[in-house]
């Protein structure tokens, strides 16, 4: 059986110029003002949503549409001053990527566009030219780290070079870190912000989702150097880093706004492969369940000898029909009946989630040219390709920590709350924004018109520049609100969404 899910279909008509037009709401008059708010030096704190991360990296065009970038160009009518982020000149091919001694560096891949010809997003197929070790040493006004958790913020050597060859160093903070045992909290207060955003904690649950699972729940462990990448951070851990760099960025008495964290599990890298992807005729289905009788007869014994119930056995049973299937999975958290030889096998639910990469992988051969061993059906989806039902409340619990705790602290400093929480779940059914313009989280269902009102960029997980449009939108709502200011609103309209190119 060959691999039936398929990406997007793209047509190129019509999808290179889909930006819409609206008139310029900005004021020439300069009746804007900040309220009670000092916009003469914002900093910006936070990880790859800060940094402007999109289609799988940073790239130099895609960094000017960060959302602190875009805040700062609405702070410019009201008092704002410059405002500079980390340097990506020797992007000179605009993308992304990272070499390290002239070498490309792993895991740090060029930007992935649509490829019109191929129907598919792919890497762009151009040598990535930006160097790790072309050291900066600067503090900018744009301290977003991609991959930073909480805890990272304020780790003396995440930004030394020596440290990448174990792990304990970031790249992106590398190339700019004003020295080899900075730490991004104290290049970021360095500046003596006026005020700032911070918007910090997605990492710190994300990691754990978008491996499927694949990592701990480290509540109730304090200790952060036993924790591995993708691990959930102790809430107890985030609360008291956050209250530090809150505590860091408004000593001076600056104002600013934080944000809380949305629910990873809606995004697009898991909403868009669905649970039941097995197209199969009634012969395939025979024959599939054929593969399982054995199994399915261990359930029954173990249920009869009392090692299960008959709810879990029934659970746990395989068989598929005519129609659409869903995956078979290795699920952890079942009864461990290995003892007995009965793996900890089932079909997933609609309650489980399929992560964004098993679209290319549900489907194919485990081994070439035998039928017998097609991923999701007989050889079963490991723990990666699929964040579980189980899972899925783990990442909520954290989460709801983390936002609670961020309410709290805010609420203790007087802070501006941006609700992200609630901002970009409005995507799930559709957002309408000021322009009048519905957007959403998907663009994988074939139409151009769900690719040009799409605001996530094509790893799934992080906005485009349309979205950080939005975002930027819903930081200037809140601050105007909080602080009696009045900085020109944000029109998502005129700022780019997914790339698509003619080939690649």
């Amino acid at each position: 059986m060959k691999n039936n899910i398929k990406y997007i279909a793209v047509l190129a008509l019509g999808l290179f110029a889909c930006e819409p037009e609206f008139d310029n709401p900005i004021d020439e008059s300069g009746t804007y003002t900040s309220g009670s708010a000092d916009f003469t030096t914002f900093v910006a704190v936070g990880n790859s949503l800060t940094a402007g991360f999109q289609d799988g990296t940073v790239f130099r065009s895609g960094q000017q549409n960060s959302f602190p970038n875009i805040m700062a160009e609405k702070f410019a009518f009201a008092g704002g001053g410059a405002f500079t982020q980390p340097s990506y000149d020797d992007d000179v091919n605009d993308s992304g990527g990272f070499l390290l001694a002239g070498n490309p560096l792993p895991g740090f891949d060029t930007r992935l566009v649509i490829d019109a010809s191929q129907g598919r997003p792919e890497n762009l197929n151009i040598a990535p030219t930006a160097e790790v070790s072309s050291l900066q040493q600067t503090a900018y006004n744009n301290m977003g780290v991609p991959g930073a958790k909480s805890f990272h913020l304020g780790f003396p050597g995440y930004g030394d070079i020596n440290n990448l060859a174990i792990g304990a160093a970031n790249p992106y903070y590398v190339r700019h870190a004003t020295t080899s045992n900075a730490t991004v909290i104290g290049d970021a207060t360095s500046l003596n912000p006026t005020f700032f955003a911070l918007w910090i904690g997605n990492n710190d649950i994300l990691s754990y989702a978008t491996s499927g699972g694949v990592g701990v729940d480290r509540t109730g462990n304090p200790n952060v150097l036993s924790y591995g990448f993708n691990d959930i951070t102790d809430p107890g851990v985030f609360a008291f880093t956050y209250q530090a760099l809150v505590d860091a960025l408004t000593a001076n008495g600056a104002k600013g706004v934080v944000a809380t964290l949305p629910d990873v599990t809606s995004i697009p890298y898991f909403t868009t492969v669905p649970y039941n992807p097995i197209p199969m005729d009634a012969q395939t289905a025979a024959l599939a369940n054929g593969g399982y009788a054995g199994y399915n007869g261990g359930l029954q014994f173990a249920a009869a000898n009392g090692l299960i119930t008959a709810s879990e056995a029934a659970q746990r049973t395989i068989s598929f029909s005519a129609g659409q299937n869903a995956v078979v999975i290795v699920d952890e958290d079942l009864t461990n009946l290995t003892g007995s030889g009965i793996p900890s096998y089932r079909q997933a639910t609609i309650d489980d989630l399929m992560v964004l990469p098993s679209l290319g992988f549900i489907g194919t051969f485990a081994e070439p040219g035998n039928p017998a061993s097609i991923n999701g059906v007989g050889v079963p989806l490991a723990d990666n390709w699929v964040l579980t039902a189980t899972e899925i409340q783990l990442v909520r619990n954290a989460r709801t920590a983390y936002n609670n705790t961020i309410v709290a602290i805010a609420a203790a400093n007087d802070l501006a709350v941006a609700d992200m929480a609630v901002k970009l779940e409005e995507l799930v059914s559709g957002l309408r924004t000021a322009d009048g313009q519905i957007y959403t989280n998907n663009y994988f269902d074939g139409s151009s018109d769900a690719i040009s009102t799409a605001v996530f960029s094509l790893d799934g997980v992080h906005p485009n520049s349309r979205g950080y449009a939005i975002v930027a939108d819903e930081f200037i709502r809140v601050v105007n609100e909080k602080y009696g200011a009045n900085v020109p609103r944000v029109t998502a309209g005129y700022y780019p969404g997914v790339t698509v190119v003619p080939t690649n």
